[in-house]
C-alpha cells in the first residue's frame, strides 16, 4: 500500500540473484499432461502456467562485476535510494563457467547469509550492470500491431452492455474491461468497469493512501544486536563460517579432510590471530576475536580427529542502544506524495435503470445499491474517481465473493472520455494500453492453461518463472538506460518512475513471455513445439469480438469439434427463464450474469438464487444445464442442440450437481474435487441439477445464439420476430430467425 514505508516498494523490487539465473539454458520439459480437475478456481480467470524442452528467447546472461573494496557510507551514496527500489535481497554472483561443487555451494550460502543481513550490502553497480548485456526488446509499432479492440472516444450512450475492450498485460481477469456511458440529465456518465486479478491488487493498493494505513517515521531508542565494526572490516565471521562449513561438509559425508578445508581453517586462524595480537584493540574486540578462535579450535579438533558434526556457531554480536527510525500508522492524515486519497466504506453497486421500452440504461451518477463487503472510494483529481472492492478486505467467509476485485473508474459528467478512462488506469499502477494481437496471445494461453488443466504439467511452473525472469531483466535494462535521469529524482518521484518502468517493462517483454509459455503449453498438450501449436487448426489467439461479449476459445475444443459433438449426441444445453420475459431478454440481446445485470440496470429477482450466488462467486456467471435433447420443451427456454458452440469457450466450469456455481473456497457449497472444465466429462453429466457456468454471459444474437428459442405462444413468437426484424436481425447463429424461434405447440 501507499504507506511511505520501504515495504511499500517491495512490489517493484528486483532480486538480482534470481535474475542472474532466470535466462539459463533452455529448459527440458517432458512428461504427460496432468488433469488438475480440482484446481482452485477462486481466481477463475486469472492466468496459470506451462512447459517442455523449449527455447528461451536468446538473452546474454547478465554479468555482475565485483564490488569495489571500499563502499561509501550509505548517507553519501547517491544510488542508495534507487538500490532500495531495485531490491537488495542478495549480492549478485558472477556467472560461473561450471556448476559449483556441493561444498562450494554450501560455503557460498553461508557467506550469503551473513551478507544478506544488511551488514555487507552489495554494490549498487552490481545490480545495475546485470542489465547491460540484455538483448534489446523491440517494441512493435502501433501501426503494425494495432489494438485488438480500439478504444472509442465516446462509448454509445445508454447501451446496457457497453463497449467491451481488451487491455494489455495480465492485471485484469481475461484482460477485459467495459466502457459504459449511462444516460443522465447532466449528460453521459462514462464509466470503465473491470475486474482486477488478485495478483495485481498489491500494485493498485500501493497507489493509495488509505485511512489507518498512512505511515509516519519517528525516531525511537531501541536495543539492537550488531556485529562489531572490526569484525565486519576483517570479515572474521565470514572466514570462520567458511572454515566451519567446509569441515562440516566432510563430517556429514564421512569424508577425509581435504587440503582446501585445512587451508580455509588456517586462513581464518591467521585473520583472528592478527586481531588478537593487536595491542590496540578494545575489550569488546578482544572478546569477539576470542569467540571466533574458540570456534576455530573446535574446527581444528575435527580436522585432526573427525567425529560427529559440530553444533551451529553464531557470529559475535553485542547489544547496543541506538536511535532507530520506525514507522507507525496514523489514523488520518494527508495522502502521501504520489498517492491517491481513498476512503473506506460499505460496499455498493451502481444502481442503474434499464428502460424496457427503449432498451436504454441510465444512471444519475449517485444512486448505489448496498452490498455485503467493503470498498474504497478513490479520488483521482479533476472530477475523476474510482471505486475498488479489494480482495484483502473482503473475507470470503462473510462477504460477497463475486464483488472482490471489481473496479469502477468514473469520468466527470459528459461525453468523450473513452480513451482517458483507459489512460487513467496508470494512476492506479495498472496497465493502461489497449491490447495488441501479440499481447492477446498471452491471455489466450493463460486461459487455455487453466481451461485444460495444464497448470501441473511438466515444466509449466519453470516456464512461468522464466517468463517472470525476462520481465525482471527488462526492468533492469530500462533502469540502466535511464540512469542519468533517475539519478536526478527525489525519493517520491523515483518511486513513481520505477512503477511506470514496471508497467512499461510488462508491455515490452510480453511477446517474449508468450514465446516461452507457448512452447511449454505445446509440449504439455502433445505438440512438438510452440510453432507447431500455433500453426495447428483451432489455435485462435484472438477473442471473439462480434457480439456483446469478448470470449476466448480453447484449442483442444476448436480443433476437435466433431469429437465434442459426438460426445454430446442426444444431449443439449438449456436455460429456463423461470417466468422471465423472453421478449425483454432478446431486446437486450444477452443472457447476463447477476453481476452484469446489476450494472446494466436490470433489477434483481430474475435468478433463482441471486444472493447465494454472490456469496459463492457464481454471480459472475450465467448457468446452463446438460439435458437429454428435449422433444417437447416448454416455453421460456433457450436450447443449444449443438453444445460445441459454447464448449469452445475457455471461461466455463461445471458441477454435476447444484453447488450454486461455487468458486469460493470458504463456502460450504464449494467442492474442488467436483469441479470440472473437461467438456467430455460435462457431456456425461447425469445429475438433474447439474450446472455449467459461463463467465459474464452469452450473446444471444451472435455466433453463440441458441439453436432454439421456445416461446410460450404464437403471439409471443410473432412479437419477438417483428422486433428482431425491425432491428435488422434476420439470422441467429447462422440460421434464419424463423427457424430458431418456435413455440410449445410446435412439438
Amino acid at each position: 500500500m501507499g504507506t511511505g514505508s520501504k515495504s511499500s516498494h517491495q512490489s517493484y523490487a528486483v532480486s538480482p540473484t534470481a535474475l542472474a539465473e532466470a535466462p539459463a539454458a533452455p529448459l527440458d520439459i517432458t512428461g504427460a499432461p496432468v488433469a488438475g480437475e480440482g484446481a482452485d478456481l477462486a481466481g477463475v480467470s486469472a492466468g496459470a502456467s506451462g512447459e517442455a524442452a523449449f527455447e528461451v528467447p536468446e538473452l546474454p546472461e547478465p554479468v555482475a562485476e565485483p564490488a569495489s573494496p571500499a563502499e561509501p557510507p550509505v548517507d553519501e551514496d547517491p544510488l542508495a535510494e534507487l538500490d532500495g527500489l531495485l531490491g537488495t535481497e542478495s549480492e549478485p554472483e558472477p556467472v560461473a563457467a561450471a556448476a559449483p561443487s556441493e561444498e562450494e555451494a554450501q560455503e557460498a550460502s553461508a557467506e550469503g547469509e551473513l551478507q544478506s543481513s544488511g551488514e555487507e550490502p552489495s554494490a549498487e553497480e552490481d545490480v545495475l550492470l546485470q542489465a547491460e548485456d540484455i538483448e534489446e526488446v523491440e517494441e512493435e509499432e502501433e501501426e503494425t500491431d494495432p489494438p485488438l479492440t480500439p478504444v472509442p472516444a465516446a462509448p454509445p450512450v445508454g447501451e446496457p452492455t457497453g463497449t467491451p475492450i481488451l487491455v494489455g498485460g495480465d492485471d485484469f481477469i481475461n484482460s477485459e474491461a467495459t466502457l459504459v456511458a449511462y444516460d443522465s440529465p447532466d449528460g453521459p456518465r462514462e464509466v470503465l468497469l473491470t475486474h482486477i486479478s488478485e495478483e495485481a491488487e498489491e500494485k493498485l493498493l500501493d497507489a493509495l493512501s488509505i485511512p489507518g494505513t498512512h505511515m509516519e517515521e519517528i525516531q525511537v531508542e531501541e536495543e539492537v544486536k550488531e556485529r562489531l565494526d572490526l569484525d565486519k572490516e576483517k570479515k572474521l565471521a565470514e572466514l570462520t563460517k567458511t572454515a566451519i562449513t567446509s569441515v562440516q561438509h566432510k563430517l556429514k559425508g564421512g569424508l577425509p579432510m581435504s587440503d582446501a578445508s585445512i587451508a580455509k581453517h588456517q586462513a581464518a586462524v591467521d585473520a583472528v590471530s592478527a586481531v588478537l595480537n593487536d595491542p590496540s584493540i578494545s575489550d569488546d574486540e578482544k572478546a569477539m576475536a576470542q569467540h571466533y578462535m574458540d570456534q576455530l579450535d573446535v574446527v581444528k579438533d575435527k580436522i585432526d580427529n573427525g567425529g560427529s558434526v559440530m553444533p551451529w556457531m553464531d557470529a559475535y554480536e553485542i547489544t547496543a542502544t541506538k536511535m532507530v527510525t520506525k514507522q507507525i500508522p496514523v489514523p488520518d492524515g494527508d495522502p502521501e506524495p504520489g498517492t491517491l486519497a481513498a476512503t473506506v466504506r460499505k460496499a455498493s453497486r451502481i444502481q442503474a435503470n434499464l428502460d424496457p421500452a427503449t432498451g436504454q440504461t441510465s444512471w444519475d451518477g449517485v444512486s448505489r445499491s448496498s452490498a455485503k463487503g467493503t470498498e474504497y472510494e478513490i479520488g483521482m483529481g479533476d472530477g475523476w474517481k474510482a471505486v475498488y472492492r479489494p480482495y484483502k478486505d473482503n473475507d470470503p467467509a462473510n462477504t460477497e465473493f463475486s464483488l472482490r476485485g471489481q473496479l469502477e473508474v468514473h469520468a466527470p459528467a459528459g461525453a468523450g472520455h473513452g480513451k482517458d478512462l483507459v489512460d487513467r488506469l496508470e494512476q492506479l499502477h495498472l496497465m493502461n494500453k489497449p491490447m495488441t494481437a501479440a499481447e492477446g496471445e498471452w491471455t489466450y494461453l493463460a486461459n487455455n492453461i487453466q481451461a485444460q488443466g495444464l497448470e501441473g504439467s511438466a515444466g509449466m511452473k519453470a516456464a512461468m518463472e522464466t517468463a517472470q525472469g525476462l520481465q525482471d531483466l527488462q526492468v533492469q535494462e530500462i533502469v540502466h538506460q535511464r540512469m542519468e535521469s533517475l539519478m536526478g529524482l527525489d525519493s517520491d518521484a523515483l518511486q513513481t518512475a520505477m512503477k511506470r518502468i514496471h508497467l512499461e517493462a510488462s508491455h515490452k517483454v510480453l511477446p517474449m513471455k508468450v514465446e516461452v509459455v507457448r512452447d511449454a503449453v505445446a509440449k504439455a498438450s502433445g505438440f512438438s513445439s510452440g510453432a507447431e501449436l500455433a500453426a495447428s487448426p483451432g489455435y485462435e489467439p484472438t477473442p471473439s469480438t462480434g457480439g456483446k461479449w469478448l470470449t476466448w476459445s480453447r484449442f483442444d475444443v476448436t480443433s476437435k469439434k466433431a469429437e465434442i459433438q459426438s460426445a454430446f449426441k442426444g444431449r443439449s444445453l438449456s436455460h429456463n427463464l423461470n417466468g422471465g420475459d423472453l421478449a425483454s431478454l432478446l431486446g437486450v440481446g444477452v443472457l447476463a450474469s447477476t453481476e452484469k445485470r446489476a450494472v446494466m440496470g436490470i433489477g434483481g429477482g430474475l435468478g433463482l438464487s441471486e444472493q447465494a450466488d454472490k456469496m459463492t462467486g457464481g454471480a459472475n456467471s450465467v448457468f446452463l444445464r446438460v439435458k437429454k435433447t428435449p422433444s417437447s420443451p416448454g416455453g421460456g427456454r433457450l436450447i443449444w442442440d449443438d453444445p460445441s458452440v459454447l464448449m469452445q469457450r475457455s471461461d466455463y466450469y461445471a458441477y454435476n450437481g447444484d453447488h450454486y456455481g461455487a468458486i469460493n473456497p470458504a463456502h460450504h457449497n464449494y467442492n474442488a474435487g467436483a469441479i470440472t472444465r473437461d467438456p467430455m466429462k460435462i457431456a456425461k453429466f447425469t445429475g438433474s441439477s447439474n450446472e455449467i457456468m459461463f463467465r459474464n454471459g452469452i450473446d444471444l444474437l451472435g455466433a453463440e445464439a441458441p439453436s432454439r428459442i421456445v416461446c410460450h405462444t404464437a403471439a409471443e413468437r410473432s412479437s419477438i420476430l417483428a422486433s428482431l426484424t425491425a432491428r435488422g436481425i434476420t439470422q441467429l447463429g447462422g440460421k434464419p430467425v424463423e427457424d430458431v424461434l418456435c413455440t410449445e405447440s410446435d412439438y
